[in-house]
């Protein structure tokens, strides 16, 4: 795996470390980005491991991603991983009755521009030689979510743009595979740091069939298996981290 390079965009959340530290662990070489310059040295310092390092990058910004790919031109393998909900960022309700127009734009900014410009570079990039593209979408994007409007929309056209990429890369005949990861209820910061926000985890847990939230690492391990070799025939597909979620109820009928 030495001729592995790989971008992992919103470095410093939860999901993102622990891909990094999946990759890590195969000394497969990670440049890890994120606009929290502080957070994301901080842990690619505590890997120790001389071939991850950090950079600024703001997946919102063609600009950002242009200056990425000339001065990172051997990476081959693109996570497209940053993503917000619009929660916590004073931008007031995420429903599809009050939720500000600015707030929604903000939230496809990151969630679904983020994913397109990152996409469109690595392909011109990667063309002429094997490349991989995974976007981490979301259960969100297949089942409406009335107070997450803007996310679940987002994330359905991740879903949308991952087969579309995959396709014209096909057609085109580019050596690029392009797949998307649907997580569901994973213990991230997402749900708060407190007992409160424990509490209601517990409780979310018995509505999935595994009757436990997932973690940050059940989405890392999926990722390592689509960097590595053994997907290469794959590409248009989803994958679902969800605990059986999106499988449907395990409630039989009752009998008469």
């Amino acid at each position: 795996m030495d001729d592995l390079k790989v971008l992992i965009t919103g470095g410093a959340g939860n999901i993102g470390k622990s891909i990094a530290s999946f990759l890590v662990k195969q000394k497969i070489k990670v440049l890890l980005t994120d606009i929290r310059d502080d957070l994301g040295y901080k842990i690619t310092e505590s890997f120790n491991f001389s071939g991850i390092k950090y950079i600024h990058l703001d997946v919102r910004k063609e600009g950002d991603w242009i200056k990425t790919f000339e001065t990172n031109p051997d990476i081959n393998i693109l996570i497209n991983n940053a993503g917000i909900i619009g929660f916590g960022r004073n931008w007031g309700p995420q429903d599809p009755e009050n939720q500000t127009f600015e707030s929604w734009h903000e939230v496809h900014s990151v969630n679904l521009d983020g994913v397109f410009l990152g996409s469109k570079h690595f392909i011109v990039t990667n063309k002429n030689r094997t490349g991989k593209i995974i976007n981490i979408a979301s259960r969100s994007g297949v089942v409406g979510v009335p107070t997450c409007a803007a996310y679940a929309s987002s994330k359905a056209a991740v879903r949308n743009h991952t087969k579309t990429v995959a396709l014209y890369c096909a057609n085109k005949k580019y050596d690029i595979s392009c797949n998307a990861i649907l997580p569901a209820s994973i213990d991230t910061d997402m749900w708060g740091q407190d007992l409160i926000r424990r509490r209601n985890i517990n409780k979310l847990s018995m509505g999935i069939p595994v009757k436990r939230f997932g973690k940050p690492e059940d989405v890392a391990e999926l990722v390592l298996f689509l960097v590595t070799m053994e997907s290469k025939y794959i590409t248009g597909a989803e994958f679902c981290v969800d605990g059986g979620v999106l499988a449907g109820s395990i409630f039989s009928p009752i009998p008469y």
